[in-house]
C-alpha cells in the first residue's frame, strides 16, 4: 500500500513542479546603448532600451527615472502610460515609443531638452517580482558663436583685451591665440552661470607691447567639436601710451636734475659771496621757491599726463565700434 501511495503522489509532484515553472516569469536582461547619448539643448532626445532574448513586454512594468526608483520621468503599466506619476519637470515632455513592445523593444522620447536633462537614466522591465536595468548616459551640449572681445584704454602697466561669450554647455575650453596659431597665455579666466545654468564665459589678456597685434579669442566645446573663435587686430596708436610715458617720467627726471644741480649751484655761490647771516636767510628763500617751483613743474606734467589719457579713453570708447572690428573665423 505505501509503495502505491508513493507511485500515485509522485505524479500529483511532478505535475505541481510544472506549473510552478510554467507560471514563473522568464528571465531576461535589458540592453540599450553603452556611449552616452549628446542631446542638444532645446531638442529631442530618443533613448532605447531592448529585451534580450526577445519578448512580448506588454504586459510588463516599464519605467525611467533617473535618480530614485519612486520618481519616475515615464511609467508604463497594465498597457497603459501613467503621466500622473510623473515627476513635475517631466510632465507632457515625455512619449513611450511602443511600436516593437512586442518584441521587448521601447523608446523613450524628451522634448525640449535642458540642461537639467545632463545624467544618467535607467530603463527597467519588471515582470512579476523579476526585473532587470539598463543606464544610459545623456550629456547636454549648448555651444554660442556670439564672442564679444572688449579693449580698454591703456594704462601703465599695458592694454587690457577681455574675451566673453554666453550660452554655453559643458564649460568650454577657451585660450587666446596670436596670428601664428600659438597659444597665448591669458591674464585670467573665469565664468558664471545664467537662470538656465548655460555657462558664461570671461578671459582677460594684458599686452604690453605691439607685438601681439592681431589675437583671437577661441572656445571649443570637447564633446561635440564646435570650436568658435573671434580675432582683432589692435591699431599701432593704442601702444603710444608707452613711448609717452616714457618720455614724461624723462622730462621729470630731466627737470629734477637741472633744479638739484641749479640749486646746488646757488647755494654754492651764496656760501662764498654772501656774509653767513644773510646767507641763512637767501638759502631757506631759494629752497621754499625752489620747492615749489618743482612740485609746480611736476604737477603740470602729471594734470597733462592724465587729461591725455582721459582723452584718449573717450576716443576709444567712441570708436571701438570702428576701430576694432570682430572677424569670426573657425581657430585653427
Amino acid at each position: 500500500m505505501g509503495a502505491a501511495g508513493g507511485l500515485a503522489v509522485a505524479p500529483c509532484v511532478a505535475l505541481l513542479l510544472l506549473q510552478t515553472v510554467a507560471l514563473s516569469p522568464e528571465r531576461f536582461t535589458v540592453t540599450g546603448l553603452t556611449r552616452p547619448v549628446l542631446a542638444p539643448l532645446g531638442g529631442t532626445l530618443e533613448l532605447s532600451c531592448q529585451l534580450s532574448p526577445p519578448q512580448d513586454a506588454q504586459h510588463m512594468e516599464i519605467r525611467w527615472f533617473r535618480n530614485r526608483y519612486t520618481q519616475p520621468v515615464h511609467l508604463y503599466r497594465d498597457g497603459e502610460d501613467l503621466h500622473g506619476e510623473t515627476i513635475p519637470k517631466y510632465v507632457e515632455r515625455t512619449e513611450l515609443l511602443k511600436e516593437d513592445i512586442g518584441e521587448g523593444k521601447v523608446t523613450l522620447r524628451i522634448f525640449n531638452v535642458t540642461v537639467d536633462d545632463d545624467g544618467p537614466y535607467r530603463c527597467v522591465f519588471k515582470n512579476g517580482e523579476f526585473y532587470e536595468e539598463h543606464i544610459t548616459e545623456v550629456k547636454v551640449t549648448a555651444g554660442s558663436s556670439q564672442i564679444q572681445i572688449i579693449v580698454h584704454p591703456p594704462t601703465t602697466k599695458g592694454v587690457i583685451v577681455e574675451c566673453h561669450s554666453k550660452g554655453w554647455f559643458p564649460r568650454p575650453h577657451l585660450e587666446w591665440r596670436d596670428s601664428r596659431g600659438e597659444i597665448v597665455p591669458a591674464k585670467s579666466k573665469s565664468y558664471s552661470r545664467d537662470k538656465d545654468k548655460l555657462f558664461n564665459m570671461k578671459m582677460t589678456l594684458l599686452l604690453q607691447d605691439s607685438s601681439l597685434r592681431n589675437i583671437t579669442c577661441c572656445l571649443w566645446n570637447p564633446l561635440i567639436g564646435q570650436e568658435e573663435s573671434t580675432s582683432i587686430v589692435l591699431p599701432d596708436e593704442i601702444f603710444s601710451w608707452k613711448r609717452i610715458w616714457r618720455l614724461i617720467v624723462t622730462v621729470i627726471l630731466i627737470m629734477m636734475a637741472v633744479f638739484i644741480i641749479t640749486h646746488s649751484c646757488k647755494l654754492h655761490i651764496m656760501e662764498v659771496f654772501v656774509s653767513d647771516a644773510q646767507f641763512d636767510v637767501d638759502t631757506m628763500w631759494l629752497d621754499d621757491m625752489t620747492m615749489i617751483l618743482s612740485m609746480l613743474m611736476v604737477f603740470t606734467v602729471m594734470l597733462i599726463f592724465s587729461l591725455y589719457f582721459i582723452l584718449r579713453g573717450r576716443h576709444m570708447k567712441e570708436s571701438r565700434a570702428s576701430l576694432f572690428l570682430k572677424n569670426c573665423s573657425m581657430c585653427k
